[in-house]
């Protein structure tokens, strides 16, 4: 089983930028990705942080990211942002975009970013968070290949199809950031990279037959979150998604988990400024009265969506992040330390 070593978050930002620089990308760009993925680990998403840095490098080494890009914008309208990705970094890509529609929000009540031929955003939670602190609402909705086994399936078919939401609130903004599938892919490799078996009831080995072994899982499916309604809310934003960004569905899906394909599958971020002030104060005192509500347990009082990662956060701040030593061993490799 792999044991994992507390990383200093200064020492992973530096290692990782001089990795994603040694291959050509900008320090500016290697700076936004990398300061995604740490966030994701601090946060305690592993699945969504450092492990991924060596997949970003070598889609890049084989011609299938750009180190660059930050994509081409076309305004359909005045409030659809119509984007080519052009096999940008995944958070370059989306935070230009973004920043082109808060800024069109403003003026139009609501704006959208429709984005194709973009890398892997990795953890959304981030892009609406900062949305959100910025005092307008967000949803943000992106696909991925097919992981998900339709429900009273044994194959793959559906994509996670994860789905984040920011609101402002304070202290922090309102954010919840959850897939659709049970669990992520990224999720099981990392129990795989740690020797961590699955709960039951998670996965699917490659013969559409239950199993706790996150390595036999990697080539199954993952079971959609909330049986039937869980799959058919997937099936809807991956249909949805693929709508507004022409991308690719299904089973056709490629690039987020390997590092030879381009990568086809679909984001939308929809920015709202609120019609109404005053919104901010109602709903932090509410989500408040949420937190010192009745637990059913007083060990383990009511939290709302955000609050753990947040703590985790704060602890991961001081102490630093854990990260696998094979994974922490590929990044400094591919820094040259």
């Amino acid at each position: 089983m792999s044991s994992t070593a507390l990383i200093s978050c200064e020492q992973a930002e530096r290692t990782g930028i001089a990795a994603l620089v040694r291959a050509g990308v900008p320090e500016t760009n290697a700076r936004i990705q990398v300061d995604l993925l740490l966030e994701a680990e601090m946060r305690g998403r592993a699945s969504h942080g450092m492990l991924r840095l060596p997949r970003v490098i070598q889609r890049i080494r084989n011609g299938v990211a750009s180190a660059t890009s930050e994509g081409t914008a076309v305004w359909q309208g005045r409030g659809l942002l119509s984007v080519d990705g052009e096999q940008g970094l995944g958070p370059v890509v989306a935070l230009s975009a973004l920043s082109q529609i808060t800024a069109r929000a403003k003026e139009t009540g609501v704006a959208v970013a429709a984005i194709r031929n973009n890398n892997h955003l990795g953890m959304l939670a981030l892009y609406a968070e900062r949305v959100a602190a910025a005092g307008q609402v967000i949803i943000a909705l992106t696909t991925s290949e097919a992981l998900v086994h339709p429900w009273g399936g044994r194959k793959a078919m559906v994509g996670t199809n994860p789905i984040a939401i920011g609101v402002p609130a304070q202290p922090t903004p309102f954010v919840l950031d959850m897939a659709t599938g049970l669990i992520s892919m990224g999720q099981v490799h990392d129990y795989a990279n740690r020797g961590k078996p699955l709960q039951p009831g998670w996965a699917l080995d490659v013969n559409g037959d239950p199993t706790l072994d996150a390595a036999a899982a990697r080539e199954g499916a993952i079971a959609p979150f909330g049986g039937a309604k869980g799959y058919a809310l997937g099936l809807s934003f991956e249909v949805l998604v693929a709508a507004l960004t022409a991308s690719a569905l299904g089973t056709d899906v490629r690039g987020t988990l390997d590092a030879v394909h381009p990568c086809n599958k679909g984001d939308v971020f929809i920015v709202i400024e609120p019609a109404c002030g005053g919104i901010v104060a109602p709903i932090s005192a509410y989500l408040d009265l949420l937190r010192v509500s009745p637990a059913a347990d007083p060990s383990r009082p009511v939290i709302v969506p955000g609050d753990r990662a947040q703590s985790q956060r704060a602890r991961s701040t001081q102490q630093g992040v854990p990260i696998a030593p094979e994974v922490w061993r590929a990044i400094r490799d591919l820094a040259g330390e």
